[in-house]
Formats: structure tokens, C-alpha cells, sequence
């Protein structure tokens, strides 16, 4: 393997020192940040733990927790079981491929504040489209009062939006499998599920991992699906913690508050993608 000279470094150094200096600097000053107390035209004064022991003894913030990680598991998961089985289907056609292929990357291309009020629209107890066909059933979908419903609604929005991002990961892993093997296993006398199981699966679990970690990461974050349909309500029972940020950073003008609520998002964050990537490594390089 080729080594890089001092030389080699010497060149790479400005960019990723701008790197370095770009990513840093905002983190250092929001830890900072986390251990004042600091509002609009008031100098920042250090109080120590005191805004993370606020949030913490806050029941908001625990309620946002709880949606979140709620949230974010029914997401990525459904996310990853179809947009596996579309990856299968997709791979599986011939002439028709790309033309679906492209159906499947259209919500992508759609801005998220339109998509999510697209869905808000549709979904309208009075008048929406969804509403009126859970009513045909007979049904009731209201999610304005119901938390239950809200939630669904919310999860649904995500979903639909990100799934292509999920798909073409997948799609790319199962077009990448090499044919001799499954012409192999035919051989064998195994089945389609028994090919699944056998090959497929193992060759395309490090893809699957990698769109898990992603997706993680992404949903933790989540925001506009939250806020653009509910912002948190009824009585903040559908709040997510990004959403809890903003209310406590730019409703309540508590910038301490809400630096140490994002540290402990990053913190979180940095939990679940260590799993995944203590994962992804085994299985990466377990015969190295």
C-alpha cells in the first residue's frame, strides 16, 4: 500500500485544517455555550451543569425523548424492510426497471416543507382525501386531537419521504451480488427463499447497516414533519427533540438550555452509531 509522504500531508493540510476549523469551532461554542446561562442582549454567564440538569428534570424534554426514539425505530425499520423488498422487485425487472426506478426517487426530489404539507392537506379531518377513506371504512383518523394518530401521520410523512435514500443504497448492494452465485445455489437444489437467506442476506448486510446508521442519524434530527403538523401538540404530547431545541432555543430565548439539549442529541447520536459501526466493522473486516 502506498504510504503519503510529509510532503503529501503538507499539501492536504490547509483543506482539512478548513475542515477541521469549520466542524469545530461551531461544537466547541455550543459546548461552551451548554454551561451558561445566556438570552437576547444578555452576556453569557457560567453556571455550570445547571441547564443540563434542567433539561434533564424536565418532563417535556423526557416526552420528546420517548416520541423520538419511538419515532426514529418505527422509521427506520419499515423504511428498511421496503425499501428491501423494492430493491428485490426492482432489480428483478427487466425493460420497466429505470422507468420505476425514477417513480421510486420522485418524493426525494420534492421539497420537505411541500411534502409534508401535501400530507397535511390530504390528511385534513374536514375535507382531506385520507380522512374521508378511514371514515369510508369506518374509521376515525383525527390526528389534530389524537396523539396516536399524529404520531402515525408523522412517521408515514418520513417515511414516504426518505425511503428512496434507503432504497438506493439497497438496490445498489443487491445489483452488486455476483450472478454465479445464485446460479450456484440454484444447483444446489435451493429455493428462492432458501437464496435469500443464503446469499443475498449476508452479501448485502453491510449495505443494510450503513442505511440503518444513516437513517438514524437523519431521523434523530427529525423537525419539519413534526412541527410543520402538529409543532408538538396537542399540549406537546407529539413534541420530538428537535423540535423541543427550538421551542426552548427560539420560543424561550434559553440558548444554554438548548445548547445542552443539543449535546445530548449529539451524544445520543454517537451511542447508536457506535453500535452500527462496531457492526458494520465485523462484519466488514471479520476475516481480515
Amino acid at each position: 500500500m502506498r504510504r503519503f509522504s510529509f510532503f503529501h500531508l503538507l499539501l492536504l493540510s490547509p483543506a482539512q485544517s478548513l475542515t477541521t476549523l469549520m466542524l469545530a469551532s461551531p461544537a466547541v461554542y455550543v459546548l461552551w455555550l451548554s454551561f451558561t446561562t445566556s438570552n437576547y442582549g444578555l452576556d453569557p454567564q457560567f453556571v455550570g451543569l445547571a441547564n443540563y440538569e434542567n433539561v434533564l428534570t424536565d418532563r417535556h424534554f423526557w416526552t420528546a425523548t420517548k416520541n423520538t426514539f419511538l419515532i426514529v425505530n418505527i422509521v427506520v425499520y419499515t423504511e428498511l424492510i421496503l425499501a428491501l423488498g423494492m430493491a428485490l422487485l426492482v432489480a428483478s425487472l427487466g425493460r420497466w426497471r429505470m422507468i420505476l426506478f425514477a417513480v421510486i426517487l420522485v418524493p426525494y426530489g420534492i421539497s420537505e416543507v411541500v411534502g409534508v404539507l401535501s400530507w397535511r392537506f390530504l390528511a385534513d379531518p374536514n375535507i382531506g382525501l385520507l380522512a374521508n377513506a378511514f371514515r369510508a371504512f369506518g374509521g376515525n383518523f383525527s390526528w389534530s386531537r389524537n396523539v396516536a394518530d399524529a404520531l402515525m401521520l408523522i412517521c408515514t410523512i418520513s417515511i414516504w419521504h426518505h425511503l428512496p435514500f434507503t432504497f438506493v443504497i439497497l438496490y445498489a448492494a443487491v445489483i452488486s451480488v455476483p450472478r454465479e452465485l445464485y446460479e450456484a445455489a440454484r444447483i444446489d437444489g435451493a429455493t428462492a427463499l432458501q437464496s435469500f437467506w443464503n446469499v443475498t442476506l449476508p452479501l448485502i448486510m453491510p449495505a443494510a447497516v450503513l442505511a440503518i446508521l444513516f437513517r438514524y442519524v437523519f431521523a434523530f434530527r427529525m423537525f419539519s414533519e413534526v412541527w410543520l403538523v402538529t409543532a408538538g401538540g396537542p399540549v406537546r404530547m407529539t413534541e420530538v427533540l428537535g423540535t423541543y431545541l427550538y421551542r426552548v432555543g427560539f420560543r424561550f430565548s434559553d440558548f444554554g438550555a438548548a445548547a445542552a439539549t443539543g449535546w445530548l442529541m449529539v451524544i445520543a447520536s454517537l451511542v447508536l452509531a457506535s453500535f452500527y459501526l462496531r457492526t458494520m466493522y465485523r462484519a466488514s473486516f471479520a476475516n481480515d
